[in-house]
């Protein structure tokens, strides 16, 4: 009995971790800002009036630009045994809510596995380990995979893509990515195009193959969002067409504010990696394997940092990447801590990882609960 719990605790012990961290989170922060209400509203439409399309709210109230009803589609399906039973139960509807940031939190943080299984398999257990404490020390993106924005759906997949590229599965990463792009969140663009360059300097892709593989990616994806999302809205709707309209070519989003060019380095990325973003600049230093995965991925952070109008949601699928790096750097600090020089950056590191820890849970809480 004793070896089958110790087996389960190496199979699932990082994902428990990571689980419970997401589900206080959504205890103590239940309710949703503006920028959910749009899948929030979705998801209630599709539990509770299903194939009752007349009655959706967002037929009434379109908000500015539309978009899809995939996302809030899958998450309905998979959280919809709990909501019968609640019914059932005559649990109050506000329980719903829950269920369904939850199941949105399990498929984040199931992605997530596969991209981190992958860093196990290619760069050790440790690092892997360290790659769970940074995240488990972070606020932002524990706290973000269970709000129901375009952005977190996109992520998903972007953490599928990751681990596809990590196991050198690469076209697979690009389907994932063309997906991302066409369904839920077109600026994910900024990501597969040095992804692409990258793989396509390094010989890593046949350029042939990977054009056909992402044109039937995007053939079906399109195909897909079509159909569903004209159905549900009543007139031919290609949705993530028209935010990339609104938001790149019109430049509207800056209506919402800007932010100066820097501010992803100097704000937004200090504040959701802590402990690693130091980290990370000394991974691509002690490994050069790591400037591979970095390169994409920052070069989408500076891309993005072109747009005025700048949110921390935007680069979430930046962090896991970044994550990453530290995690190769915290594993190279942990394996020469006996020696004179490295002891010391040894214990800085710990430091920062302590920061980290109480920066989240505290200030992080505080401030949300505020």
């Amino acid at each position: 009995m004793a070896r089958k719990y110790d087996n389960f605790l190496e199979l699932y012990g990082y994902d428990l971790l990571l689980g419970s961290i997401v589900a206080f989170y959504v205890l103590m922060v239940p309710y949703t800002k503006v920028e959910e209400s749009f899948n929030v509203q979705a998801m209630h439409d599709i539990l509770y009036h299903r194939h009752q399309i007349e009655k959706y709210d967002h037929l009434e109230f379109p908000g500015v630009v539309p978009r899809t009803f995939i996302g809030a589609l899958l998450v309905s399906i998979l959280a919809s045994p709990v909501v019968f039973l609640m019914n059932l139960l005559h649990v109050p509807k506000l329980y719903s809510l829950y269920a369904v940031r939850l199941v949105l939190g399990g498929i984040v943080l199931s992605t997530l596995r596969f991209f981190r299984i992958q860093i196990k398999k290619k760069f050790g257990f440790q690092v892997e380990a360290f790659f769970v404490i940074l995240t488990a020390s972070q606020f932002h993106l524990l706290f973000y995979c269970t709000r129901p924005l375009p952005n977190i759906l996109a992520f998903a997949l972007v953490n599928l893509a990751y681990g596809f590229w990590f196991k050198g599965s690469l076209y697979a990463a690009l389907n994932c990515m063309v997906f991302a792009t066409l369904v839920f969140r077109c600026d994910i663009l900024l990501l597969i195009a040095p992804l692409g360059l990258e793989l396509l300097l390094t010989k890593s892709v046949s350029f042939w193959k990977a054009l056909t593989s992402c044109l039937a990616a995007a053939f079906l994806s399109i195909g897909l969002t079509v159909l569903v999302d004209s159905v549900i809205w009543k007139r031919l709707l290609w949705p993530e067409l028209e935010v990339f309209w609104f938001n790149s070519v019109l430049n509207r989003s800056s209506e919402w504010g800007t932010h100066p060019l820097h501010w992803y380095f100097t704000s937004a990325l200090p504040r959701s990696l802590l402990a690693a973003y130091p980290l990370f600049l000394l991974g691509v230093l002690l490994d050069r394997r790591v400037f591979f995965y970095i390169l994409p991925v920052l070069s989408f952070v500076l891309l993005y940092s072109k747009l005025p109008h700048k949110e921390l949601r935007f680069i979430i699928s930046s962090i896991p990447v970044f994550n990453f790096a530290a995690a190769v750097a915290a594993s190279r600090l942990y394996n020469n801590r006996k020696k004179s020089f490295w002891k010391f950056l040894y214990i800085a590191m710990l430091g920062l990882i302590l920061g980290s820890l109480h920066g989240s849970f505290f200030h992080g809480i505080v401030r949300k609960l505020s």
